[in-house]
């Protein structure tokens, strides 16, 4: 199989020769100048590139900027900067960028990706992420109960975007799949009530992923903490995956396999583990392979690898996935 008829099938719960190897959040920068210390070339601080050097899979992430016409995650220079109608309708000008020029370099990415060679997927931003990034934690949760008709302003552009930017990728790159950021749950669960979800974000979200589906794009929303209680939300919008599962929030993905059997999973390898030794990661390992064999879950490191990881114990978790992917 190749790399794109994999995902594909694993996703849809069909047989496949071996599970794909690929790090979804690849790793901290300060894991990678200590890598560098460790005998990681110098000249390899490109994530994809770092990605191929250790034998992973081809997987190229687009990112597309609410703020900036990049393709990769920046940081938002406009963060927590609204607070009210006003303030937003003055920043609204320099949101939501023309991103024709950086969807080009996706170009050739669409070729390799048509032949089977690598998995192209993008990361759109979402419709609690965005609202607050612009009005940071705390004005977001009051603005849900004393200015509603602010975040459906936003919610209403930021939806107009991303219709925008899949029309435009469609024409040059259709995505294997794409992650929704959100960042919408915490150790505790999510981070907003149902009633807020079904009137804040479940309007838009139907709207997107009827564009999505439509493009025969996969969607998986990220979210970190405990996910168990969106999950059921996330599903009656049209979602079909989450990750990544995160172990030190308590997620228990052979729970969620139980109780929602279609739901695809990406991540959910205890990072907490990987500086262990190879007792632990195994350990780790085994407890993941009833889910692995249920289908339609990508075992990976269930967010960005961190710096107490050496590249020795780097080198001996990739051997160890590759040895537990071919299960």
């Amino acid at each position: 199989m190749n790399h794109v008829e994999r995902f594909r099938a694993l996703m849809n719960f069909h047989p496949v020769d071996r599970l794909p190897r690929w790090e979804w959040a690849m790793w901290w920068d300060l894991t990678i100048e200590r890598w560098h210390r460790e005998g990681l070339p110098a000249n390899l601080n490109d994530v994809f590139e770092i990605s191929q050097h250790f034998g992973l899979d081809p997987y190229k992430q687009f990112w597309f900027s609410t703020t900036l016409p990049t393709i990769e995650a920046v940081q938002h220079h406009v963060e927590g900067t609204v607070s009210t109608m006003d303030d937003y309708l003055r920043i609204r000008p320099s949101l939501y960028p023309d991103h024709r020029a950086a969807i080009s370099a996706m170009q050739p990415w669409a070729r390799r990706q048509a032949e089977g060679e690598v998995v192209v997927w993008t990361t759109l931003e979402g419709f609690f992420w965005f609202p607050r990034t612009l009005l940071g934690f705390e004005r977001l949760m009051l603005a849900y109960y004393d200015q509603p008709e602010l975040i459906h302003q936003i919610n209403r552009d930021l939806l107009e975007f991303n219709l925008r930017l899949l029309e435009q990728i469609g024409r040059t790159c259709v995505p294997t799949f794409t992650t929704i950021a959100e960042d919408m749950s915490y150790n505790l669960g999510p981070m907003v009530s149902r009633r807020i979800c079904d009137q804040f974000l479940t309007p838009y979200y139907v709207r997107l992923l009827e564009q999505v589906k439509d493009m025969n794009i996969i969607t998986v929303v990220d979210t970190d903490g405990d996910v168990t209680r969106l999950v059921p939300w996330l599903q009656a919008v049209g979602v079909e995956g989450v990750l990544p599962l995160e172990r030190q929030a308590g997620v228990d993905g052979m729970t969620l396999r139980e109780k929602y059997p279609t739901l695809r999973m990406v991540g959910h390898y205890n990072k907490r583990v990987m500086h262990l030794g190879e007792a632990a990661m195994r350990e780790e390992f085994e407890r993941l392979v009833p889910l692995m064999r249920s289908g339609g879950f990508l075992p990976s490191v269930d967010h960005q690898t961190p710096p107490e990881v050496s590249l020795v114990d780097y080198r001996l978790y990739l051997r160890l996935l590759e040895e537990y992917m071919a299960l």
